[in-house]
């Protein structure tokens, strides 16, 4: 009866094959791949003899008449249905715009029919009704094992709503043969992990028995989203792994040598592991990708200085990018306090938004130039306006606040179609499973400890709800600057818009 790949236009009445085709729905598997977003349950059995007024119930009924009537203010009709356990009545009314709305209701709600209906129980002209109840055929089995079925309720998709969603699975479903639909998962993993089939997982979620089920199929979908989504990332790591970037394997002598010479503190054991193993990646002739996380105080920036120094001993530009102008400024100030007293002929420049115009063509003229450079800046750098020589490696620190096509610029940045080495850095911890499933394509290391004699960083959360101690906190921010010190009050940024990501880009 066709696959997942059949078109809904085959399957589906024209107009509803229309309206999911807007949403971008267009085959068998676009729309059972649309999950239900909550489940919900009928309860209870309730006699109809035990209904009361302002109570929500669920009822097992027969249909005993129905009719769609005009209302008398002329403005929509309503369909009334009485409703009967063969002992007592009650009436279920559905509101529509017109009657063409409640033509589905119509063919479903016929005499005879036997349904369980859910809602408030209301009251009209002393009569008791359910006013707009969700309803569902019981097709001959128990009413009362239907009665704790899971309901799927979808959201609404190309202006269809819930049920109509629902029937239109129905439909897929009926008309599935489970042996056209693939699988990702290699059946030792499904048995490892005691999962059943892709094809026995959709007609889990979408057709649930009991709570179990519809779980048992979240867990098998997302296990094979996840080794869909791994198996294309190592595609795409060994994609890039085929291809060239600088090999800057170690110069003697050099600005690196200087610089671990001078450094006023000594490299923690995490630190070393982490230079030992991004030196390797830049000896290399393919490009790095690693992820370097550390709490904040760690000792990143030494880290990514020290790669930077590795690149410039090789002739080569590095270039630092931060979120915003203060960490910039922050960076630029710290490994210019480290490299300048070393001397040589290694430049640090700094390019933000904020760089007065007759600065900025200088460096940029400089970052034109062939020769050693490291270069720190914000979203400024990633302008299509920048030009960079000979870019070998881009760190990027705060990962997070930058999008994927942003790090793939800089690493696109050279002219000789070689790319450049790229290290992402964050403070934000981030689970393993986690960091495997985003950042897939980069290799990862995590600094732990802090260096000797750093002051260890106290982090605390405070609920806003909480008036004293929202209160207290800010009394705590005023206490700090009095004493001299800085208080940092960082906003989440709700617009993801390139416009608010280059903000500080004066041309932007």
């Amino acid at each position: 009866m066709g696959g997942l790949d059949a078109p809904l236009a085959l399957r589906l009445p024209a107009r509803t094959a229309r309206a999911l085709a807007g949403a971008g729905v267009r085959t068998a598997g676009d729309l059972l791949g649309i999950t239900p977003r909550r489940y919900y349950h009928w309860g209870a059995l309730t006699p109809l003899h035990s209904l009361r007024e302002g109570e929500d119930a669920t009822i097992l009924a027969q249909v005993a008449s129905a009719r769609i009537i005009a209302n008398r203010s002329g403005a929509g009709v309503r369909m009334e249905v009485e409703l009967t356990d063969g002992a007592r009545f009650i009436t279920a009314t559905f509101f529509a715009k017109n009657q063409y709305k409640l033509a589905p209701h119509a063919r479903l709600l016929t005499p005879g029919a036997s349904y369980l209906f859910a809602g408030r129980v209301g009251a009209y002209r002393g009569r008791l009704q359910l006013a707009h109840p969700s309803f569902e055929g019981v097709d001959g089995e128990d009413a009362e094992r239907a009665a704790q079925r899971p309901i799927p309720i979808y959201p609404a998709t190309g202006g269809l709503a819930s049920w109509a969603m629902s029937r239109a699975v129905g439909v897929l479903l009926d008309g599935l043969d489970d042996a056209d639909v693939p699988d990702p998962l290699p059946d030792s993993v499904r048995a490892a992990h005691r999962l059943p089939s892709r094809a026995r997982a959709l007609r889990l979620a979408h057709r649930p028995a009991t709570d179990e089920d519809h779980r048992l199929a979240r867990r098998a979908l997302a296990w094979g989203e996840a080794f869909i989504l791994q198996c294309a990332l190592v595609g795409e790591r060994s994609g890039e792994r085929a291809r060239e970037a600088p090999a800057c394997p170690p110069a003697p002598g050099g600005v690196r040598d200087g610089l671990e010479g001078a450094l006023p503190f000594a490299l923690t054991g995490s630190q070393r592991a982490a230079i030992g193993a991004i030196d390797a990646d830049l000896a290399r002739p393919s490009p790095m990708q690693r992820l370097l996380q550390g709490d904040v105080g760690s000792g990143k920036t030494v880290v990514a200085l020290a790669a930077l120094a590795r690149v410039v001993d090789n002739g080569h530009q590095g270039a630092l990018v931060a979120p915003t102008e203060v960490l910039a400024e922050q960076h630029f100030a710290s490994i210019t306090a480290l490299l300048e007293p070393l001397g040589g002929p290694v430049g640090v420049r700094l390019l933000t938004g904020s760089t007065p115009e007759a600065a900025r063509r200088a460096v940029l003229e400089e970052m034109a130039s062939p020769g050693p450079l490291i270069v720190v800046g914000t979203h400024a750098l990633l302008q299509d306006s920048v030009d960079f020589a000979d870019l070998a490696l881009a760190v990027i620190d705060e990962q997070h606040r930058f999008g994927v096509a942003q790090r793939a610029a800089l690493r696109a940045a050279r002219a000789d179609g070689r790319l450049v080495h790229e290290l992402v850095m964050t403070a934000t911890p981030i689970p393993r499973t986690i960091a495997m499933t985003v950042f897939g394509d980069l290799d990862e290391t995590r600094m732990e400890g802090m260096p000797a004699g750093r002051a260890p960083v106290a982090t605390h959360l405070v609920d806003a709800s909480n008036a004293p101690w929202v209160e207290r906190l800010w009394r705590r921010a005023r206490e700090e600057v009095d004493s001299g010190g800085r208080v940092y009050v960082v906003c989440p940024r709700i617009d993801e818009d390139d416009a608010v990501a280059d903000a500080d880009d004066p041309d932007g």
